[in-house]
């Protein structure tokens, strides 16, 4: 007992002394370092400063003023020096005359922050040294030194930042694309063939290697026969054929009764399945054997499980081409390809395996009625593209959203056996995996149901229509009544025209003003003699759609669009709106554009030698990028605040 109280007491004595450290602390730093350009970056220094302290700013009053804090680097490592170019200070500050001092100086009190604006060489740079600072208290002046240690990537990794985004967009693509194969194999239609397809690669086989080589083939069929039908309208097409397809409001619109169609078979009321003649045919080849008969049973499968896999392949298709990345659709089906093959190899390899599978029953129309639900909720995200691109206007968010509550709450239903169809076998009892999906399926619903009145559900951000659609909405209204400290200046607003084009039809979040054509911005913008920020997004760009919920929904991220930039979004899939007649022309590959859309993707395209969304591009008054950085799906707010910090910097040294 008593070792345990010495111990209580020296932990207490130990928390004592940290706190009351912490407290004497009188500033407290943190340092950051983004590059701008090829041989310019900023490094950003935020104090926090003590109770009755102040502190000296870091630029001089006069060339005698001697009451200064400064950054100072260490000269003796090469790969550490920088030139400062200028400076900028922001934080409450006020006008103080130290004694013995001839003329006042400025400090600061709770908080500061100074901007470096360095030069530097295209290489890594590790800025090292120290912040030298000065603060005033009675008639104190405390002083003290804080180690700097801050690392600017080299031009080429700041430039590769896109690339690597876009690699690592590609994987998750890829990924999940995989993972629903890989669940595609639990349908009605697939699960029953995987012991009969390999049970005969093995007997017909004269030995074991054998057969394993032609399940391996068999696998490697099936993702050819997904895969190369996508690069072939690829190739023959170009690059944005597949994304031209999937954002198309007419393709929208079959996609929706597709899926509909889908829906209602996967309920049971009729059996929806590709040509018998097809099937037969593919069958006949197979019965050849050889390679080629191998790749015809594989074509069989495709063909007879079309009407399970088909609407998942469909949705894959339809998402992954939205990316704008003309290979994101190839990489989609090679990864669904490869999951759905994965099992046959899998279970030629281990053939033992296949005594552990769960009997065909009741359980897969349970699978195939659950698809059923799934497919009617994305056949109304497939609808809600067209009212979006068409402005009808009969889909909002919260329309949409009653929907799908009743249709996840009715899946709920069908789990727990309260709701059945005519083919449903008798549900004696609840599994545990029935349950849990049950669970799943009424979390889901209840979760949806604070978003009709306006709550963000950001985890369906993309998926949902977005907030502007909606009728009523709470959490809009903080925008609407002027009662936030992000609000434009009325000065700003009463020096440039408000936007005029397209704004009935188009939108933005979060009370920001935008433009919506580009030469109606950049005179905005050089009316208020402030940088652009190029939006380019579109009405099904699911990821434009996070960023705006995760991101640009920030109270630092908002504040700096609405006060130091001139936003100007660019809609790539705004179809409905024709351009008049005498601005229609001809692209670099001749296809004649003719709406607004076509000319937005074709000028993010030509001037960015980009095709995806969202992208945000940064704009001098003469429409020059302020940086080679493209910015795309990066959910991170802080990496946001710094690089619109780095743009505008970079806009001011050119003023």
């Amino acid at each position: 007992m008593k070792y345990l109280l010495a111990t209580l007491f020296l932990t207490l004595f130990s928390f004592t002394n940290i706190l009351t450290a912490q407290d004497n602390t009188p500033v407290q730093f943190s340092f950051q370092a983004v590059r701008t350009s090829d041989t310019t970056a900023i490094v950003t220094v935020k104090t926090i400063i003590g109770k009755g302290l102040q502190l000296f700013g870091v630029q001089k009053q006069n060339a005698d003023d001697v009451f200064v804090s400064a950054l100072n680097q260490d000269t003796t490592k090469s790969n550490s020096r920088f030139i400062i170019d200028s400076v900028q200070s922001f934080g409450v500050n006020q006008s103080v005359k130290p004694a013995g001092a001839e003329q006042n100086s400025l400090v600061y009190s709770d908080s500061a922050g100074f901007k470096y604006f360095l030069k530097i060489g295209k290489d890594t740079v590790k800025i090292k040294g120290s912040f030298d600072w000065l603060g005033i208290r009675g008639d104190e002046f405390p002083s003290g030194s804080e180690m700097v240690s801050v690392t600017i990537p080299s031009a080429d990794t700041a430039a590769s930042d896109a690339t690597a985004a876009g690699d690592e967009s590609l994987w998750n693509i890829f990924l999940i694309c995989l993972v629903t194969g890989l669940l595609a194999i639990i349908t009605p239609c697939v699960f029953p063939l995987i012991p009969v397809t390999v049970s005969f690669f093995l007997k017909r086989s004269k030995s074991r290697a054998e057969g394993i080589r032609n399940a391996l083939w068999y696998s490697f069929s099936i993702v050819l026969i997904y895969t190369v039908p996508t690069l072939i309208l690829t190739l023959i097409f170009g690059d944005t054929i597949l994304y031209t397809i999937s954002t198309h409001p007419v393709s929208n619109l079959l996609f929706f009764a597709f899926f509909i169609v889908f829906a209602i078979s996967f309920f049971g009321a009729f059996e929806l399945t590709l040509p018998n003649s097809w099937a037969n045919k593919a069958d006949q080849q197979a019965g050849k054997g050889g390679l080629l008969g191998i790749f015809f049973m594989a074509l069989t499968l495709v063909i007879v499980s079309f009407s399970c896999t088909g609407p998942l392949v469909g949705t894959l298709l339809g998402q992954t081409s939205t990316q704008g990345v003309s290979i994101a659709p190839i990489i989609g089906m090679m990864g669904f390809g490869l999951g759905l093959a994965i099992p046959f190899s899998l279970f030629a390899f281990f053939p033992s395996m296949l005594q552990s599978l769960p009997k065909s029953g009741g359980w897969l129309n349970a699978v195939k009625v659950t698809f059923g639900f799934i497919e009617l909720a994305l056949a109304l995200k497939f609808l809600s593209n067209v009212d979006l691109t068409y402005h009808w206007g009969l889909l909002n968010r919260d329309v949409f959203l009653v929907l799908w509550i009743v249709i996840f709450g009715l899946m709920g239903l069908y789990l727990i056996g309260k709701l059945k169809f005519s083919h449903d076998s008798e549900l004696k009892f609840i599994s545990v995996p029935r349950l849990f999906f049950a669970i799943a399926a009424f979390s889901f619903t209840v979760y949806m149901i604070p978003g009709l009145w306006g709550a963000p559900l950001k985890l369906l951000s993309g998926f949902i229509p977005p907030s502007t659609t909606q009728e009523f909405n709470l959490d809009d209204l903080k925008y609407k009544i002027g009662n936030n400290t992000v609000m434009v200046s009325t000065n700003d607003t009463n020096a440039a025209k408000p936007p005029m084009k397209y704004a009935d039809k188009l939108k933005v979040p979060f009370g920001l003003v935008a433009y919506f054509d580009l030469e109606e911005g950049m005179a905005a913008a050089k009316a208020l003699n402030k940088p652009v920020m190029l939006d380019f997004t579109g009405h099904t760009c699911a990821n434009c759609r996070k960023m705006e919920e995760q991101v640009w929904k920030d109270p630092a991220v908002l504040k700096r669009i609405k006060e130091n930039f001139v936003l100007i979004s660019l809609y790539v899939d705004e179809y409905n709106i024709e351009l008049p007649e005498s601005e229609h022309y001809k692209d670099k590959n001749g296809n004649m554009i003719t709406n607004v859309g076509q000319k937005n993707l074709d000028y993010e395209i030509t001037k960015f030698g980009f095709n995806a969304q969202p992208l945000y591009m940064f704009l001098d008054l003469e429409g020059n990028p302020l940086s080679d950085i493209k910015y795309g799906y990066v959910p991170n707010v802080q990496k946001f605040v710094d690089h619109l910090d780095a743009m505008k910097a970079a806009f001011d040294k050119k003023k």
